[in-house]
């Protein structure tokens, strides 16, 4: 087996600055020293490559004890050919005189002599380091917050997109104004609450995908304002939103002595009040869920009152309703609203019919919901 021996110590600086750089940096940015540790090792091995054309380089790293040094391997041989990295047993043996020719000697290296390009190699590994811990930190703090509900400081309101530039803990979004509920009024400094739809890697990093208009982020701040949702006592089974205007929301109680509606309005209606607010004054109607597709279509066309609801003959999941006279076109609802949320939040295709099956001079005739 070949004899490692190494030679005599040149005079070097320890790493003492290295590793204070190294804490400094970890403190201030929260990229961990052990990961630029390891950062800083490969790019020494590359510079190494770069000006001696070998990899065989020991790096030895020890911040309790200041401790940095680089050992080249260097070939004792008889004759020299390749001076980067081959020794004459002669000169090895002035370092250790056991050397023999097939072992190798350990040459310490003064990191500061390497030449121009390999420190700029070296420099260029590190940095690459640093982005890719960045990286890594943020797509960690967005997979983290996926699917949730999150509290983001805008930084900063694009004036020609009307875009939001979001912090999200340690990492950055980006609201677009599509996403965003008409009724908003931001002001950098201000807090917004989002949800994260979902969490990417692209070429130009980790982006998350986040929305005030997604249905879910209805479905979280019930969660957040009611005990009974975030337990599982109650259940919402459904969502239908035109975000910034109205919503219905579907609720099942799983505890008989629990009344689902009542719980996620809350004493003197504090709860939904709350979700509201964060909406911007989004109206919100919560309906009772039922198995029942008639009872359930019934509650959905809420604040209308239903007579009736016939499903279709062929079995398909559509269905005619009749409702008072007078009612129609609040069952209908502005442009339709109403209606249309109905059949989203159901999942079937509305017919309304007013009860004397005749429409009134300023009632036009209903179109079929869906």
């Amino acid at each position: 087996m070949a004899k490692r021996k190494t030679a005599p110590k040149p005079e070097q600086n320890d790493g003492h600055e290295l590793f204070e750089a190294l804490a400094l940096l970890e403190a201030e940015r929260g990229i961990p020293a052990d990961f630029m540790t390891d950062r800083i090792k490969k790019a020494i091995v590359t510079a190494c490559k770069n000006t001696y054309g070998t990899e065989e380089v020991d790096v030895e790293m020890d911040p309790a004890a200041d401790k940095f040094e680089v050992y080249l391997h260097v070939d004792i041989v008889e004759e020299v050919n390749e001076p980067g990295h081959e020794i004459l047993l002669e000169t090895a043996r002035e370092a250790d005189p056991e050397a023999e020719v097939g072992g190798f000697l350990r040459r310490r290296l003064d990191t500061k002599q390497f030449g121009r390009v390999a420190a700029q190699t070296a420099r260029n590994i590190i940095r690459q380091g640093i982005r890719d811990s960045e990286r890594e930190q943020m797509m960690d703090e967005f997979k983290t917050r996926h699917q949730e509900l999150v509290s983001a400081l805008v930084e900063r309101v694009d004036p020609r997109t009307g875009a939001l530039s979001l912090r999200i803990g340690k990492a950055e979004a980006v609201l677009p104004k599509g996403e965003q509920i008409g009724s908003d009024e931001v002001h950098e400094g201000d807090y917004v609450q989002v949800y994260v739809v979902d969490v990417r890697d692209t070429e130009k990093g980790p982006k998350a995908i986040i929305s005030r208009t997604h249905p879910d982020l209805i479905r979280r701040l019930f969660e957040k304002e009611v005990p009974e949702i975030f337990d599982g006592t109650v259940e919402i089974k459904a969502i239908a939103r035109e975000a910034g205007s109205r919503s219905k929301i579907a609720v099942l109680s799983h505890d008989a002595e629990v009344d689902a509606v009542g719980a996620c309005i809350g004493a003197r209606g504090a709860r939904v009040s709350e979700v509201v607010s964060a909406l911007g004054g989004e109206k919100i109607d919560i309906v009772e869920y039922s198995e029942d597709p008639q009872l359930f279509i019934a509650a959905a066309l809420a604040p209308a009152k239903v007579l009736s609801v016939v499903p279709a003959a062929d079995g398909s999941r559509a269905c005619r309703v009749t409702v008072p006279d007078g009612q129609l076109s609040l069952a209908i609802g502005n442009k339709g609203q109403n209606a249309r949320l109905a059949a989203k939040l159901t999942g079937w295709k509305i017919d309304i019919r007013p009860e004397s099956g005749f429409y009134g001079e300023d009632e036009p005739e209903a179109p079929a919901a869906q």
